[in-house]
């Protein structure tokens, strides 16, 4: 297998960790990828549940009022940078101030008014809210990408957005045609 070029800029595709991951906060992650340019990389970790939070709960928290049609979202552990702060990662039928539309069919927006809009039914269709996130200065993510720290993939709605979080992973690799048994550790290898 010859070497792959890193596409200049990621923004709207998927990291997914290698099997050899040292980092035991990264193992096994599947990242959506919400910004990347030359100053660095932004992602949200969309197969760890943050366990301590139920949206219920922060709701609660935030004295946000639900309704009957209020959706039932489970709180992700983005990543372990600003783990009190909350994103919304969404399909892109929901855009308002402060929405930032990553690509086709992804969008993310870190405002109250999103909360607000899914607790009572008028949210985005399908939506993934975490708390903190992941990232990555200037060719820091360029550089663990080249030491086979991550596989790259273009987002895919059904495992970003899918409730089924213990086969996120799998899937992911599984859009690259990837064999558990066939990865290896060292660079240009399979």
């Amino acid at each position: 297998m010859g070497e792959k070029s890193i596409p200049s800029y990621l923004a709207g595709h998927l990291l997914v960790a290698m099997p050899q991951m040292q980092d035991p906060r990264f193992e096994r992650t599947v990242i959506y990828l919400c910004a990347h340019s030359a100053d660095g990389a932004m992602g949200l970790v969309v197969n760890k549940l943050f366990e301590a939070l139920t949206f219920p709960d922060l709701l609660q928290q935030l004295n946000i009022e639900t309704s009957s049609k209020a959706q039932q979202i489970r709180v992700h552990a983005g990543g372990p940078v600003e783990s009190g702060r909350g994103f919304v990662l969404h399909t892109d039928d929901y855009v308002h101030d402060g929405t930032l539309v990553v690509n086709t069919g992804f969008a993310l927006t870190a405002t109250l008014d999103i909360l607000k809009a899914i607790a009572v039914g008028e949210g985005p269709q399908h939506s993934l809210l975490a708390l903190g996130y992941s990232g990555w200065g200037p060719g820091q993510l360029e550089s663990e990408i080249t030491a086979n720290g991550w596989l790259t993939v273009p987002a895919d709605p059904t495992i970003v957005f899918d409730a089924s979080l213990d086969s996120k992973w799998e899937r992911a690799l599984g859009k690259l045609g990837v064999n558990l048994t066939s990865l290896s550790g060292q660079a240009g290898h399979a």
